[in-house]
């Protein structure tokens, strides 16, 4: 799994406008079609447009993409608040043009609808690249270097926090090794997430603040990195076993979670992505998105998932009916619920059917109990939350396909658009239930390619008849 859990985008759907600058978008040697002028009441007026009329922006003298299998290229368009008023020809937008209207000419440049990301943390993937950003560097001698330079750089701080290394740069096994901060900051605590946001890499120092040893027992849903011959921590923290650590560390301000978005938002909105899903949202998240709601800063339409805590039941529910009620609010709806079911693949986290290739009993994590997910989740499609599953695992994917029927069995089908992401490998039987139960796959297609996280972290730990369901978008 990489990394739509920072900024990196995650899944992409279209929705709202995006200019592309300098794309000349029809196929070569071709030209926008005509579009047929839609209805628009009362009479055109060539001379300009009356002011009830007007649109507020023209755009023209583009090609512009609308996604109308009848008529797919305009040249112009117009909008009026909200709404599309006009997609056509260049010749019949003149009627929407009055005094107040915004003309932007285009000059050949490509219009099309903006894009949706469905599963992103925009918040704390803009706080992580205002901290020691590893992003950018793929070995494990870069990412020391760099969490050397940042702590050099950075003597006040108490903690040096940052995120964006790769699992794959520590393979065959993807877990870090502690020696290597140890050797560069040994005096403070170092907390460095991965970039696919599923492990933690901390220093001795850290684990020491945390009364981590290799006595310490896993926690439900995570896992301490042991060595295999001292069973002493090695310094790579998997899933729940992150906030073992991850809670002794200064909290975040509103201020830090304000910046942070600001920072996403910026960073989202020059990509062309107008609206996301921001996949694990909690009451400090759901906070910064009202203050810069109300202050007109929020630049996106946003679906805020509620995060459900593992460790708690069907109690959560009424905080999440009063969060749905006092955030959902202008560009924000709070409607949506969280439940991660299994890890990641590449540190056989990910909860499977049978154990991982070379690794006898290993099945990965379940993190909610299947029978107690069902009854959670029909009460959750009960009370009208989509529910949105984190499975990467056949048996995460099973049983989230399970939760969802027993949810349906109990309350009747519902336009819920509950959804499964990330989906990396199915037992093929499961495939077909996807559109009999009127369950979203929400596949991350960036990942299904054969880099270094699948060759040497996923592939290894398959047999060839499973590594053949791995991301089977074509046949879902």
């Amino acid at each position: 799994m990489r990394s739509p859990c920072a900024l990196a985008l995650g899944s992409i759907v279209l929705s709202g406008i995006f200019l592309a600058p300098r794309f000349l978008a029809a196929p070569p040697g071709s030209s926008p079609a005509p579009a047929p002028r839609p209805r628009v009441a009362g009479p055109a007026v060539s001379g300009g447009a009356p002011h009830a009329r007007a649109a507020d922006v023209v755009l023209r003298g583009g090609a512009v993409y609308t996604m109308d299998a009848v008529r797919s290229w305009a040249e112009a368009v117009a909008i009026r608040r909200d709404t599309i008023v006009y997609a056509g020809p260049d010749a019949g937008v003149a009627p929407y043009v009055g005094p107040r209207t915004k003309v932007v000419n285009l000059s050949g440049r490509m219009v099309l609808p903006a894009f949706q990301d469905s599963h992103i943390h925009p918040i704390s993937g803009g706080i992580s690249h205002r901290q020691c950003a590893l992003y950018d560097f793929k070995t494990r001698e870069d990412y020391v270097g760099a969490v050397a330079k940042y702590a050099q750089q950075h003597p006040q701080a108490a903690w040096i926090r940052g995120d964006g290394w790769s699992l794959a740069a520590f393979a065959p096994s993807g877990v870090p090794d502690r020696k290597l901060l140890d050797a560069v900051v040994s005096d403070r605590p170092v907390y460095l997430e991965s970039s696919d946001g599923h492990s933690a890499w901390v220093n001795s120092r850290a684990l020491s603040i945390a009364k981590i040893t290799k006595d310490t027992p896993d926690p439900p849903g995570g896992r301490i990195d042991r060595d295999p011959k001292t069973g002493e921590p090695l310094g790579g923290l998997q899933d729940s076993a992150m906030d073992l650590v991850a809670r002794h560390a200064p909290p975040y301000t509103p201020e830090d979670r304000r910046e942070g978005l600001r920072f996403a938002l910026k960073m989202l909105n020059g990509l062309g992505i107008t609206s996301l899903q921001d996949a694990s949202v909690q009451t400090e998240s759901l906070e910064a998105y009202r203050a810069l709601n109300e202050k007109g800063e929020l630049t996106m339409r946003v679906v805020a998932s509620l995060w459900w805590e593992r460790d708690q039941g069907e109690e959560q529910i009424p905080g999440f009916i009063e969060a749905r009620r006092r955030y959902t609010r202008g560009r924000v709806r709070a409607t949506t619920v969280k439940i991660m079911q299994d890890g990641v693949m590449e540190v056989q986290t990910a909860a499977m059917l049978e154990p991982y290739k070379g690794k006898p009993g290993v099945r990965g994590l379940t993190m909610v109990e299947p029978e107690a997910l069902k009854k959670y989740v029909t009460r959750l499609d009960q009370e009208g939350f989509q529910v949105h599953f984190h499975a990467i695992g056949d048996a995460a994917i099973r049983e989230c396909l399970d939760a969802v029927e027993a949810a349906r069995s109990k309350n009747g089908a519902r336009d819920s658009r509950h959804h499964i992401s990330h989906l990396e490998i199915f037992h093929p039987a499961d495939i077909p239930r996807f559109r009999a139960l009127g369950v979203v796959a929400n596949f991350q297609p960036l990942w299904a390619y054969a880099d270094d996280y699948i060759v040497k972290l996923t592939l290894p730990f398959l047999e060839p008849e499973r590594a053949r369901w791995l991301y089977p978008i074509g046949s879902l």
